[in-house]
């Protein structure tokens, strides 16, 4: 079971559910939770824990000016303009380049070769029974988030349960993070804001065929649109968390809200058991 747990917009408790979620079922199973906010991660601080660390990296091309003919090639086939040609050399912007080695294969004299370039690390430690956690964080400058997800999410191939928490928004980041879920919990708040941005999450799950409900957080009550939205585009309100001051002292503090109130352990359990049949996955 892989469950994603997003919103259309930061700020909305997007990652509180996905800490006090992995949380809660650790308690019984094993469970991955993954960080796939690279560009500001923050589950670690919910669980600090000693963790390994490695380094990801991507390969970018080498241009061997003694070999290289100046044909201009590799120049043409670069679509995003990483490789430009001079008549006596040739200029390499990195932080456009994409990775994808087309340059290498158009060179007609061998004149390029790939070397590894950092742009981030991952990070896995166990901080209590039955929770693995592995983090992505993007190196400062580094433009490229996606192959960070791509190789956290490679980490929990293999387990089981796996929950990651995406970045806010819709952007390419996201959609890694969502490709290959069985299922997706989408965040908000009711705020004109929160619903706007909820609506074009809502479509990027649907576009991605990967089945929705819906997590209301901060609720004061006043939630009508948000549910009539939900009606509207057949999602289920899975569960409503109130606007709260002693929830928000928790969360401000690094500590989880199941762990100080374990009767909110129950709720989560129903979430994700929710989440399940979402997904059609049997018990």
């Amino acid at each position: 079971m892989k469950l994603a747990i997003a919103s259309g917009k930061g700020g909305t408790g997007k990652s509180m559910v996905a800490a006090n979620l992995a949380f809660t079922l650790s308690t019984t199973d094993k469970v991955t939770l993954v960080d796939c906010d690279v560009e500001e991660p923050n589950l670690h601080l919910f669980f600090p824990a000693p963790a390994m660390m490695t380094e990801v990296t991507v390969p970018v091309p080498v241009v061997d000016e003694t070999t290289c003919q100046h044909c201009g090639k590799c120049g043409e086939f670069c679509q995003y303009g990483a490789l430009t040609v001079l008549s006596k050399r040739v200029l390499f912007f990195p932080e456009l380049c994409h990775s994808c080695g087309g340059c290498m294969l158009v060179c007609p004299n061998d004149a390029i070769h790939e070397e590894p370039k950092r742009i981030g690390t991952l990070s896995i430690s166990m901080p209590q029974p039955g929770l693995k956690l592995i983090s992505g964080t993007l190196d400062t400058g580094s433009p490229h988030a996606v192959p960070v997800i791509r190789a956290a999410k490679k980490l929990a191939a293999q387990d089981p349960v796996v929950i990651l928490d995406t970045a806010p928004g819709t952007s390419c980041p996201v959609v890694e993070a969502l490709d290959g879920c069985d299922a997706c919990i989408l965040v908000t708040e009711s705020t004109p804001f929160g619903l706007h941005d909820l609506q074009l999450a809502v479509d990027v799950v649907a576009r991605l065929g990967i089945p929705a409900g819906i997590v209301i957080n901060r609720s004061d009550g006043k939630d009508a649109e948000t549910l009539r939205f939900c009606t509207d585009h057949d999602l289920e309100v899975m569960m409503t968390i109130p606007f709260s001051c002693e929830i928000a002292a928790i969360q401000s503090r690094g500590d989880l809200l199941c762990r100080e109130r374990p009767e909110w352990q129950k709720d989560f359990c129903a979430l994700y058991a929710k989440c399940r049949a979402l997904a059609g996955v049997d018990e």
